[in-house]
């Protein structure tokens, strides 16, 4: 039985897997599994999963994306989890397989959503376009002092679900990374608990970003006002669309 789901969607990232697998062997005590999300059959991380030299150390399940891109992937992933903590963690991340614990430690205190936070002591963000940077900052700022969300970092998709989370709040986003901020908005109009622990991010030093911000806009902002209604309007929490 594993504690800890870890989805991980890909797109040929046969250079970066080793290394995520590396870490989270040498710095993860939680039993985990990991769930790999593709599209293709030809994406080539798929024989780098093959070859791995470790790969008798670590369980990995194989999960052929329902769609094409990002979402589609990830909603696959949460499909095929059944461990009390679900965490999404990107393909390229080999510097903070650290953290998993303190993460999950959390969860186990009674957190229903533990963020990955780049913005308070410990955390750090670097290497970040301009504009991506200012409106991610802009939205964290407003949002943890205005809308009053309780993380300092509203946006990183690099966190971790209850399984009530997963099971029980329906997901209405279609695009990109969306699904991560409805659901935070979503949790926190329930009451249910949310923390965070400090984390790294850089920019990713090989294959492509797939985060588009201009793309992504107006889903984002769906919940973002969202956010401020839940504070503003004091909407109560039979206004969050639950799973049957």
């Amino acid at each position: 039985m594993f504690n800890l789901d870890i989805v991980i969607p890909v797109y040929n990232e046969g250079s970066n897997i080793g290394k995520v697998f590396d870490a989270l062997i040498a710095q993860v005590s939680a039993p985990f599994r990991v769930v790999i999300c593709y599209d293709r059959d030809e994406d080539n991380t798929l024989p780098a999963i093959r070859e791995y030299h470790k790969r008798n150390e670590i369980a990995v399940t194989l999960v052929k994306n329902a769609g094409r891109g990002v979402h589609a992937a990830v909603m696959s992933g949460f499909l095929a989890t059944t461990a009390p903590g679900v965490l999404l963690m990107p393909a390229d991340d080999d510097y903070n397989a650290g953290i998993i614990d303190q993460l999950y430690q959390k969860l186990e205190q009674g957190c229903d959503i533990v963020v990955a936070s780049r913005f308070i002591p410990g955390g750090c963000m670097v290497g970040s376009p301009p504009l991506k940077s200012f409106l991610v900052r802009s939205v964290a700022t407003t949002l943890r002092h205005l809308a009053r969300i309780p993380t300092h970092d509203p946006t990183n998709g690099f966190r971790l679900f209850s399984r009530r989370v997963v099971d029980r709040i329906m997901i209405e986003s279609s695009q990109g990374f969306t699904f991560s901020i409805e659901l935070l908005v979503k949790c926190h109009r329930l009451g249910w608990k949310i923390d965070e622990v400090p984390a790294k991010w850089f920019e990713r030093a090989s294959g492509r970003s797939r985060f588009k911000v201009f793309a992504w806009a107006p889903s984002y902002l769906r919940w973002y006002f969202y956010a401020f209604a839940t504070t503003y309007l004091r909407r109560g929490p039979g206004a969050v669309p639950l799973r049957d």
